[in-house]
């Protein structure tokens, strides 16, 4: 269980990433009863440490706690050869005794300076990704992600990135509902899915089309209905064709597609916030039947329904 965190930074630490570790890990929640940390910045010398930004922070610990804490994250940091060898030392100790690893954004660099990136698949901010590469050619790098996890290793491509990379964590250790409460008090979108593409704001089309909106609200009110193309058409007071071309001007999607995937993410909350057999998922979703519903979400999420249920439930 998740009880200890402790951030690694040195001079030229990106001030928005330390900012959402600090948020994330280091605010008192107990009167929403979530989760506390025992959380702690640290340095190699403590003292005032100069962020990328123009202003400095005070650290008040040295490394002693990064090798003793459960989760390590390193925020944004200056490239490859900049890390202290302290830092470097004090990672690999943490990492060998257990404990998970961060990074966001350009941390990832530090993370490849201690060795912890050789064999693992990984990505930086969009802009570095090639960088990363060439510097680390031990490392599978993956650029059209937003974050990776590793089990051990964690990296998360650049700024907000960083909060879903976060997020993600939650969940595994937490569950979903933690997760979610979390993201509505930092006002922030509970869950993107890791392996969507950087340049994308959102896992599934928006429902907040101009012309669609009434008719895309319907939907999600009403995911268990067997429709076709025809039927939408009607109810949007279109003809099919002239249907198909504004949903996908408004959505940049199908109709077919917009559907499966508003059903799998109705399915994924009912997986992960009770005890509703497959079977009725599968009804209440639009699936028809469990044979259905694993297919499309083993396509989707990479593992079936039983199996995410048991991961993501998390703890409590």
């Amino acid at each position: 269980m998740l009880k200890s965190v402790a951030v690694v930074v040195f001079d030229g630490v990106g001030a928005f990433e330390l900012g959402v570790l600090c948020e994330v890990f280091g605010q008192d929640r107990s009167d929403e009863n979530l989760p506390n940390f025992d959380f702690r910045v640290c340095a190699a010398q403590p003292g005032q440490v100069a962020t990328s930004s123009g202003f400095s922070v005070l650290v008040q610990h040295g490394l002693d706690a990064v090798e003793t804490a459960d989760l390590v994250a390193v925020p944004a940091m200056p490239g490859k050869g900049s890390a202290p060898d302290d830092v470097l030392k004090a990672l690999r100790t943490a990492h060998d005794g257990g404990a998970r690893v961060l990074s966001m954004c350009t941390g990832a660099f530090v993370l490849g300076d201690a060795g912890l990136l050789d064999g693992r698949r990984c990505t930086t901010h969009w802009l570095h990704t090639t960088g990363l590469a060439e510097q680390f050619p031990l490392a599978e790098v993956d650029q059209d992600v937003l974050y990776v996890d590793e089990g051990a290793v964690i990296t998360s491509a650049g700024t907000a990135a960083g909060i879903d990379a976060c997020l993600h964590l939650m969940r595994t250790e937490f569950g979903a509902s933690v997760a979610s409460r979390f993201a509505r008090r930092m006002v922030v979108p509970p869950h993107r899915e890791g392996g969507q593409a950087q340049y994308i704001d959102q896992p599934v089309p928006g429902c907040d089309a101009e012309t669609l909106a009434p008719l895309l609200t319907w939907l999600l009110e009403n995911l268990d209905q067997r429709l076709s193309v025809e039927d939408l058409a009607a109810k949007a007071l279109m003809s099919p064709r002239t249907f198909a071309r504004r949903f996908r001007a408004e959505t940049g999607t199908t109709p077919h597609q917009w559907l499966v995937s508003q059903r799998l993410l109705a399915a994924q909350r009912l997986l992960e916030d009770g005890d509703t057999p497959i079977d009725d998922i599968a009804r209440a979703t639009g699936f028809g039947n469990a044979t259905a519903l694993r297919h499309h979400f083993t396509r989707w999420r990479g593992t079936t329904p039983q199996h995410y249920r048991r991961t993501f439930r998390g703890t409590s």
